[in-house]
């Protein structure tokens, strides 16, 4: 099966509850496929072909994967799908990659959804957290339930529903917080070695990508843009965003990329694409060390003094973004260290109608820097305290981009600065 530069999506391992979906926002799928109605061992089949072609190592981080052909289709039988889904998962679980995983036909319908910018349920982002076996928030979905209820990044899910979460697979959590909508599910948070219960509705959930706006200073209008995923719409969200702070004359801009947990690998590209006039963005590298570079266009939008705001919430793509323009120095990079996954995956639909999301890639900044389970350190390191984090981002979110944000406030200083020292580099006019 061929896999389509639009099937290429980011491993931030997130899933965006009641749906899974591998990069936290939307997705492009495949459109190839197959209509054919699959038996238990030829769906298991199909996951191991596919992985043994496709996976990102060719050692399969030290698994024997044709014993394990031999384990699982060879040398058993299956009454029905539903064992055949057990014993992927089984299979799958042996390589101890938490991105590569199996979605049976419902979770897979559901990802889906997540491509429209809609979908029901909380509203998180979760991964694996391979130290201390727990479900880790990667970033709430903002305006979602999770979001209202004050769920932070990197928070720890301990209980749901009263169920430890120790050794629990992402996809197992999923079934227990996804409910209808209306009903309540209650999350009990580790933070900071502190315990709470968050009792949360679940709801129908439309996420918008990009929220602008404009800030006076004393150097004049600064546009202040808050990117919270890169679904199918935010590169067309965004180019309208900063066409429109173009016509009101802004003179640099603030990047929100805080709490983004990521999203659609070729959505991080075009966005990149209108910040920078050239140079590289990313480059992916495949099983075979094969790299394909994507670099700008000179079709930048803009090239006024630009701050961007990171955190340990800003993940997959908003790292690619982050590491493009920190690497082309086109921008200064605020705040924390960014959560570290640098991994590309492809989602595959299978014969009947479940879906494999398989690792195929990493990707480098453009100066060749693997950040996977590393990070992006800002230039500028900014760190804020638990209270001021709960004021941000689990109380009255109006204050986010305004001069009660520390960040924000720090990062209007910096990008002060920048506008001054453009501003006399300028040609000055003979008197």
């Amino acid at each position: 099966m061929v896999i389509t530069k639009k099937g290429l999506v980011l491993g931030s391992t997130a899933v965006a509850l009641s749906t899974i979906a591998v990069t936290g926002a939307g997705i492009h799928l495949s459109q190839s496929q197959a209509l054919i109605q699959s038996g238990p061992k030829e769906t298991i089949d199909e996951v191991w072909q596919i992985i043994n072609y496709q996976y990102v190592d060719q050692t399969f981080n030290d698994t024997d994967w044709l014993k394990i052909r031999q384990e699982y289709i060879n040398n058993a039988s299956y009454g029905n799908q539903e064992d055949a889904y057990k014993a992927i998962r089984e299979m799958l679980g042996k390589l101890e990659d938490p991105y590569t995983r199996f979605m049976n036909p419902e979770e897979f319908q559901n990802m889906r959804i997540d491509t429209s910018g809609e979908l029901t349920g909380v509203g998180i982002q979760i991964a694996k957290d391979e130290e201390t076996g727990r479900l880790i928030v990667i970033a709430p979905i903002e305006d979602s339930p999770a979001f209202e209820s004050g769920i932070l990044a990197q928070d720890l899910i301990v209980k749901i529903d009263g169920t430890d979460t120790k050794g629990m697979d992402v996809n197992d959590a999923v079934k227990l917080i996804r409910g209808e909508r209306g009903s309540q599910v209650t999350l009990t948070i580790s933070r900071n070695g502190n315990e709470r219960d968050y009792n949360i509705t679940r709801e129908r959930i439309e996420i918008h990508p990009v929220r602008a706006s404009i800030r006076d200073t004393e150097l004049g209008k600064v546009g202040y843009i808050r990117l919270t995923t890169f679904n199918e719409n935010a590169a067309q969200d965004m180019q309208r965003a900063i066409k429109e702070q173009e016509q009101e004359g802004v003179v640099g801009y603030v990047l929100d990329l805080r709490s983004n947990p990521g999203g659609l690998l070729y959505s991080s590209i075009d966005i990149a694409r209108m910040w920078i006039d050239e140079g590289t963005i990313v480059s992916t590298v495949d099983r075979k060390g094969l790299s394909e570079r994507e670099s700008a266009k000179n079709k930048a939008l803009t090239n006024k003094p630009l701050v961007v705001l990171v955190n340990e919430g800003s993940a997959s793509a908003s790292e690619i973004l982050s590491g493009a323009l920190q690497d082309n120095k086109r921008a200064t990079l605020l705040g924390t260290k960014t959560f570290g996954k640098g991994l590309v995956q492809s989602v595959r639909p299978l014969g009947d109608g479940s879906g494999l999301a398989v690792t195929i890639a990493k990707y480098l900044t453009p100066n060749g820097r693997d950040i996977n389970k590393e990070g992006i350190p800002p230039d500028v390191l900014v760190e804020l305290s638990e209270q001021q984090l709960e004021e941000l981002y689990g109380g009255d979110r109006s204050k986010l981009g305004t001069e009660q944000d520390p960040q924000f406030s720090r990062a209007l200083d910096i990008l002060i600065e920048d506008i001054q020292a453009q501003e006399s580099d300028k040609p000055q006019a003979a008197k």
